[in-house]
């Protein structure tokens, strides 16, 4: 019985000093573990009993008095749990969602991407069409520049045209005949070149100078004790020669004017192309070059230089016999018969 009552103050002394629950439920089991007597557990059960019914009444007694905080605290609870509920099922529809648009962008990527090369075909079959479309107009162009004599821009037109015959168009069939069309006239358009090349070169010149001395002789003529002008000055005459020459091989102080470089030769469709004949004779130099035509026009120009000379020789030769026999006919007709 000393036994009991000692454990009774030690737990009524450990109630009072400690406010740890788990202190309490030690010391209960520690007492009961210590007691020999069923009389000393029963009155700690009794006293246990006691101590949760007070507890309990205690427990009602603040619920009623704080009833109105504790249903607010409750209703809170509640809200704030649906809400986070509410807030994890939106989470994974997001995820969800997020995945099934990333699949969807994934094909549409890839149908993006085809339609993209579809659009870069179109577009190469579209310039395609225009450039057969303007291919089919050459041959009526190049006939109206061969006509206008601007030879520079119908070379350029044909070979251009040809290249892309015979290169990205080559296996249009549709464009066989024209392809051989305009096939055949590059390899003979340099014959018209050549021609004109001659023309300017020998004919065309030295009528100029001709025409020129004649006005000469016959303003001469008319005032006496003037000496006749040479029939063919050609010191000024301009020449391929000269045309090609640049300023590279003059002296530095020369008086030479600058000569105008050959690729610095360009047609105007404007103006008459045989005005000046020393540009003229650049052009058709120019478009020779672009037919890579060069050799063959050399080869001409060699071929035909001593007849072209002869000729020049004869009509000259025939020149000065008219101006001689005018002349004495003017002096007939004054009683000289000089």
């Amino acid at each position: 019985k000393m036994a009991a009552g000692e454990a009774a103050g030690r737990y009524r002394s450990t109630m009072s000093k400690s406010k740890d629950p788990s202190g309490l439920l030690i010391s209960v089991i520690r007492t009961l573990s210590t007691s020999d007597d069923v009389e000393d557990r029963e009155t700690e059960k009794g006293r246990l009993e006691e101590a949760y019914e007070k507890c309990d009444r205690d427990l009602d007694e603040l619920i009623v008095q704080h009833y109105t905080e504790l249903t607010t605290a409750i209703r809170t609870y509640q809200s704030i749990t649906e809400r986070i509920t509410n807030s994890r099922n939106k989470i994974k529809q997001v995820k969800e969602n997020l995945l099934s648009c990333k699949m969807l962008l994934h094909c549409k990527r890839d149908e993006l991407r085809k339609l993209w090369i579809e659009g870069i075909e179109h577009k190469h079959v579209l310039n395609l069409l225009d450039e057969i479309e303007n291919i089919k107009q050459v041959p009526q162009k190049l006939e109206q520049c061969m006509a206008s004599k601007h030879y520079l821009n119908a070379t350029d037109m044909l070979v251009s045209a040809v290249d892309s015959l015979e290169g990205p168009l080559l296996q249009v069939e549709g464009l066989s005949d024209l392809r051989l069309e305009l096939h055949s006239k590059k390899m003979n358009m340099h014959l018209v070149l050549i021609d004109e090349l001659h023309r300017h070169l020998y004919i065309k010149s030295t009528n100029r100078v001709g025409q020129g001395n004649k006005e000469k002789g016959r303003i001469s003529s008319l005032v006496k004790d003037v000496p006749p002008v040479p029939l063919l000055d050609v010191t000024n005459l301009s020449t391929p020669r000269k045309f090609l020459e640049t300023s590279q091989f003059s002296t530095p102080g020369s008086s030479s004017m600058r000569e105008t470089s050959l690729l610095e030769i360009k047609e105007d469709m404007e103006l008459d192309p045989e005005e000046n004949s020393a540009v003229f004779m650049g052009i058709l130099i120019k478009g020779l070059a672009k037919l890579k035509k060069i050799p063959e026009t050399v080869k001409a120009i060699q071929d035909r230089l001593e007849q072209e000379l002869k000729q020049i020789v004869k009509r000259s030769t025939t020149q000065v016999a008219d101006n001689g026999y005018q002349r004495g006919e003017n002096l007939s007709q004054e009683n000289q018969p000089r």
